[in-house]
């Protein structure tokens, strides 16, 4: 028995899955991962019926949704680690990572929180990490990484990251390019005072009730 080759999607049914990815996208951004998905759907313009049939599940949804996200992140590493100075290397890792998170809460939170399924592909964490991992061996052998760097100070680097809330997304990269000023020279280790960059206008925090 020969296998049944995939059947292209209708024109009206790639337009459905393109009107879910583009909705998933804006609210995942915006808001996270904890969006339902019937507010996707509804975001998209579409039934619940129609949104779990191209998607049936929301780890799916977050791994299609995520594409363009995972291929920049997996290019950053890349490029840092070809750089043949492995402290600038690291250094272009940290301020292009933390500007490509600033710009997606949604995909911070993959990132963060990846699903428990050994399978999922959201971005491959793992490959990531080990690359980040052998950049840090490399920019420490250098006498220029601190030497009690973790892995897991990323993890609290990005935690960080994620906090910052600003009135626009070009304010926001802004104050996420001098956050990632100030975790190099946390990461130094001989630290060097280099001029910080602008600082940004952020959001007003929220009153409390």
């Amino acid at each position: 028995m020969t296998d049944r080759l995939p059947q292209p999607l209708r024109s009206d049914a790639l337009e459905n899955r393109e009107r879910i990815l583009d909705a998933a996208r804006a609210l995942f951004a915006a808001e996270g991962l904890n969006v339902p998905m019937r507010e996707v759907a509804r975001h998209a313009g579409i039934g619940p019926a129609t949104l779990y049939r191209r998607f049936p599940t929301k780890q799916t949804l977050v791994t299609e949704a995520f594409a363009a996200e995972t291929r920049a992140c997996h290019a950053i590493v890349d490029e840092a680690l070809a750089d043949p100075d492995p402290w600038q290397g690291f250094c272009f890792m940290i301020e292009k990572t933390c500007e490509l998170h600033a710009r997606n809460r949604g995909f911070t939170e993959a990132f963060l929180e990846a699903f428990p399924d050994p399978t999922d592909a959201v971005m491959d964490r793992a490959h990531v990490l080990r690359s980040i991992a052998a950049l840090a061996d490399r920019a420490k052998d250098a006498g220029r990484l601190r030497a009690d760097f973790v892995l897991d100070d990323l993890f609290v680097m990005l935690m960080a990251n994620r906090g910052i809330r600003a009135a626009s997304t070009t304010a926001q990269v802004a104050a996420s390019r001098r956050f990632a000023a100030f975790m190099i020279q946390a990461f130094q280790a001989s630290p060097e005072r280099s001029p910080l960059p602008p600082a940004a206008r952020l959001a007003p925090a929220a009153p409390t009730t």
